[in-house]
């Protein structure tokens, strides 16, 4: 499946070969941005469709393979329909002439697995009407809704976008502030953004333009500049601003440059707090003194990117932990939301990068593995300024008496 770059919601369309899934997506739509045929198995991968719903906005449709595929190719095939659940935010469980079996139910158990709320229509309704009992069973049994329409023939789509409209997070389309709860009215938030060989030419990274948004959002001034500006800065406006914001990259200079009274994170951190796993970042981001010879590290990059010869991901930080702990590592890097090619209980910690491109549920479904496992998890931000000394004023904006927690 193409990786996770949208942030808009992502709904998943399932069901077996020719329930008509592809007809639903053209049915929701009102045009036909989807192959249809009565030739079972037309889809064969997940498709994201980037679409605009009328009446309801835009999200991104997935458009999966049956579940009931066959053959080794099959098996492939269910095996992507089944990795694309990790990547959705809302499923829409397709059945035509009151067909429900193990097939159904194992697919709803992949669901439940992944927190990932759902619903069920009941198609063709023309070829075999919904089942009454059947439908009252379902819902009763799985505390779900189901509807039965026509998708290639009806009209009105208004009853399955309210079901959407229902069952889609409020979190997947309504992003919490970055920032609204350390900051209030007219304060002035200093943000600190390095210009070298890895910042985009003509523009900022997107997490740093995200900021400056969520800023000006709650109504107070960002003030932007090169790390090398900081000390004239302060110095001359004798400004006392209520945060400042860091690159990761730089959280020594900054440290030194801003006063310990204003308090210092990075962006990476912010989003860290927006969409990741936070609490487990703080539980796992120490064990980076426990690493031993041998041992392996996992970096996981949510999107893909031009690497520079100093490459935060594949060159700085493996760097920064090898002369941290003095130890003879092996480093793993996987770009997007690929599979991964080891058992996740070969590595002794996970460093994520801030997942500014991807979902909040996606960045959240890539942890789980290692969360159930045990596998200790941080952030690129966390783990840097833990290796550059400086992570309890990092961290500090977010937790109350920080010095307590015995993790630290």
């Amino acid at each position: 499946m193409k990786k996770g770059r949208e942030l808009k919601p992502h709904i998943g369309i399932f069901g077996r070969r020719n329930n008509g899934k592809s007809t639903l997506i053209n049915f929701l739509v009102g045009q036909q941005v989807a192959i249809v045929s009565n030739t079972a198995g037309t889809t064969t991968d997940p498709v994201k469709k980037s679409v605009e719903i009328t009446g309801f906005g835009p999200v991104v449709l997935v458009d999966t393979a049956g579940i009931d595929d066959k053959g080794d190719l099959g098996k492939l095939r269910i095996e992507k329909t089944l990795d694309a659940i990790k990547l959705i935010d809302l499923a829409i469980l397709i059945i035509i002439e009151n067909q429900f079996s193990i097939i159904e139910e194992n697919l709803i158990t992949e669901f439940k697995k992944y927190k990932t709320p759902y619903f069920i229509v009941h198609n063709k309704c023309d070829i075999e009407e919904l089942d009454l009992d059947i439908m009252a069973n379902l819902e009763l049994n799985l505390e779900t809704n189901i509807i039965s329409l026509n998708a290639e023939r009806d009209i009105d789509n208004t009853k399955i976008l309210q079901l959407i409209a229902k069952f889609l997070p409020e979190n997947s389309y309504k992003q919490p502030s970055i920032l609204g709860d350390l900051v209030s009215y007219g304060d002035i938030v200093l943000l600190i953004t390095p210009i070298d060989v890895e910042a985009p030419a003509g523009r900022l990274i997107l997490p740093q333009v995200q900021t400056i948004r969520d800023i000006l959002d709650n109504d107070c001034v960002a003030i932007v500049l090169k790390e090398r500006e900081v000390d004239a800065f302060l110095r001359k406006t004798q400004i006392q601003p209520k945060l400042a914001v860091t690159d990761s990259q730089i959280f020594l200079k900054a440290s030194a440059s801003v006063p310990k009274s204003i308090p210092l994170t990075s962006f990476s951190i912010l989003l860290a707090r927006l969409k990741g796993e936070f609490d487990h970042y703080l539980q796992g981001t120490p064990h980076l003194e426990n690493l031993k010879d041998g041992d392996r590290v996992l970096l996981l990059e949510s999107c893909t990117h031009h690497v520079s010869c100093d490459d935060i991901g594949r060159v700085k930080i493996p760097r920064w932990i090898t002369q941290f702990s003095g130890k003879k590592l092996d480093f793993d890097v996987v770009s997007g939301l690929d599979s991964l090619k080891r058992p996740i209980t070969d590595y002794s910690i996970i460093i994520q990068c801030g997942g500014c491109m991807i979902t909040s549920k996606q960045l959240k479904n890539r942890l789980l593995p290692a969360i159930e496992a045990k596998v200790p998890v941080t952030n690129y931000g966390m783990a840097i300024a833990y290796l550059q000394g400086v992570y309890n004023r990092a961290v500090e904006p977010f937790t109350k008496n920080i010095s307590n927690i015995d993790y630290l």
